[in-house]
């Protein structure tokens, strides 16, 4: 089956820079399959003329299976998958001396490696048949520089962005762009969970620590990414774009 607009697929749509994202590609003429979405989410994008398939039910982040059923409800709806995103692992800091275990790096991994690593398994066999389709994954700018306070968060983050660029050099001949965008210093409640809670003087710390002298907003986000996803920049492969307000220059 054939489909005349493009298609975008996007995990997790319920949370951080997901349903920015979903807004901005169902207001530039996607359809839209979503793992973990929202009901209210959903009724906002058909509201934008997007066709919207939530899939319920899913699995582990880490499970093969939970991106298979992402993938195939796609592939049943649409016939085809132009576009996909996502964003895995939390956000978690801890020192090597006094917290690092090898159950916890084992843990962590799950997320920051097993699930990216699914997921690229999962859509990019679709998008290599039909020799076109663009990802982006989001991992974190912890991964492009040494981050006192979360060796292990930053080492299994640069970790997956080797591993992801590699894995876009294999998929370029098929003409399928993999790239990556890293984040950190971004205004979303999991990040203020992972530095121990917003209150004024956390976030003027922080902010201070950024180039640009604030936090990072989840719409400018969702406005970078649709760069890498509406089919309109189809010659940049296996990079990684960090958005973190200049910290990783430094």
């Amino acid at each position: 089956m054939t489909h005349p607009r493009r298609v975008a697929l996007i995990t997790p749509a319920g949370g951080y820079v997901g349903p920015d994202l979903a807004r901005v590609l169902a207001a530039d003429q996607h359809d839209l399959v979503l793992g973990w979405s929202r009901p209210d989410l959903v009724t906002e994008l058909e509201a934008l003329g997007s066709t919207v398939v939530a899939v319920e039910g899913l699995g582990a982040e880490h499970d093969p299976a939970t991106y298979a059923a992402l993938v195939d409800a796609a592939m049943e709806r649409f016939g085809r998958i132009d576009a996909a995103s996502m964003f895995s692992g939390a956000i978690i800091r801890g020192s090597f001396l006094r917290r690092a275990t090898s159950e916890h790096l084992d843990s962590l991994a799950k997320g920051l490696l097993n699930a990216p690593f699914e997921f690229l398994k999962a859509v990019s066999e679709p998008m290599v048949e039909q020799e076109s389709g663009q990802i982006l994954i989001f991992t974190s700018s912890s991964g492009a520089k040494v981050t006192p306070g979360a060796p292990m968060y930053s080492g299994l983050r640069a970790g997956a962005n080797h591993m992801i660029r590699n894995i876009a050099a294999e998929l370029a001949p098929y003409g399928v762009q993999l790239n990556i965008a890293g984040t950190n210093y971004m205004d979303f409640p999991q990040y203020w969970d992972a530095v121990g809670g917003e209150d004024a003087d956390t976030r003027r710390t922080l902010e201070a620590q950024v180039p640009m002298g604030r936090m990072g907003q989840l719409d400018e986000l969702a406005s970078l990414a649709k760069v890498f996803l509406d089919g309109t920049s189809a010659f940049m492969t296996g990079q990684v774009v960090n958005f973190d307000g200049g910290w990783s220059a430094l």
